[in-house]
């Protein structure tokens, strides 16, 4: 079926995991067979399929998660993250070492781990739940309860699932170490934004007592800081130090990249002109822009120079609302003309 078929490549990224998406429209993943069925994966990707066919469903919405959060972190750039209805869904832009390639991987990395996370707190999953290893008394005085994000699971099933291709291929080659390093950049993502809720108890909410768990942080904020690192990627290439190949700057003046850097081996194009031999690069005409941003949003940058149209449009949206009892919203229609750019 192509429909899963595409569903499972988007999660593998370029590297297939990216299909799992539109699964929604087939159904979920239930049984060990349709493991075997979902064309893309390697042969240690269903086996962790078969042994996991619970965590699937977990999975596909992460791949979800990760499209919606890339077209919303990219809306206003050049390349907005569109999907394309053939494979891969992002077309050649992706399979490129570009530093779109590294947050693509980075997003998708951090969205299993998220998603996975998530099943396991809510009580899907019977293979995980809560996160145990959080108890007992505070340094700072509150008692650890209710149910903690169980993160590491999350983190070792993307890493397990999400890296096992590029592992596969012995890590030797410059494309597979980037891959897996902003893969892990994108899980750190989740841990270095994981925080603490709480809870008061006692006569009146005196918070005689207070009980605390850790959380995850909403996606949308490791979506930022996945964004942020975007803006501040690393370019690098591969150098042998002994035996072991490994990343460094391309220009020495910088300083090594950490952990949590997204590095990248190509410079991006420029994305401005429709190529029919690239799927994905679709070029910018037609595209929203602000006229009056200095920005990559604005009309000068994202058109490429081409100018840039204007149309007046009627909007309607709801005004004046008023709550009356009980127990509805009454709203008006507002009309008002906008001024619509586009690009030439």
């Amino acid at each position: 079926d192509f429909r899963l078929t595409r569903a499972l490549c988007m999660l593998c990224v370029c590297g297939r995991l990216w299909y799992l998406a539109k699964l929604s429209s087939v159904g979920s993943i239930r049984e060990e067979e349709t493991c075997e069925r979902l064309r893309g994966l390697i042969q240690k990707q269903v086996q962790i399929c078969k042994r996991s066919v619970e965590v699937m469903d977990a999975v596909r919405r992460g791949a979800q998660l990760a499209i919606d959060e890339c077209q919303f972190q990219f809306r206003n750039r050049r390349w907005n993250c569109s999907t394309l209805e053939t494979m891969p869904v992002f077309g050649k832009v992706v399979t490129q070492g570009t530093r779109e390639a590294a947050f693509v991987y980075a997003i998708s990395a951090a969205s299993v781990a998220f998603a996975v996370t998530r099943a396991c707190s809510s009580g899907e999953l019977e293979k995980c739940g809560c996160d145990h290893n959080v108890h007992g008394v505070s340094p700072e005085g509150f008692q650890w309860s209710g149910c903690s994000d169980n993160i590491a699971y999350g983190v070792a099933f993307s890493q397990s699932f999400v890296d096992v291709r590029e592992r596969s291929k012995g890590q030797s080659s410059s494309r597979a170490l980037m891959n897996l390093h902003n893969n892990e950049a994108g899980r750190k993502a989740i841990l270095s934004q994981m925080r603490v809720e709480c809870k008061c108890h006692g006569v009146s909410g005196s918070c005689e007592v207070k009980t605390c768990w850790k959380a995850m942080p909403p996606f949308r904020k490791v979506g930022n800081v996945i964004k942020e690192k975007f803006d501040g990627a690393t370019e690098v290439e591969q150098r042998k130090v002994g035996s072991t190949k490994v990343l460094f700057p391309r220009n020495t003046q910088f300083k090594p990249h950490t952990d949590e850097d997204l590095v990248y081996l190509d410079p991006s194009p420029d994305f401005c002109d429709y190529d029919p031999r690239t799927p994905g690069m679709l070029g910018t005409v037609g595209r929203h822009c602000n006229r009056t941003s200095k920005a990559i949003d604005g009309c000068e940058l994202m058109c490429c120079g081409r100018g840039f149209q204007t149309q007046e449009v009627e909007v309607v949206n709801r005004c004046s609302c008023k709550f009356h009892w009980c127990c509805y919203v009454k709203c008006k229609q507002c009309r008002k003309m906008v001024e619509i750019h586009t690009c030439r």
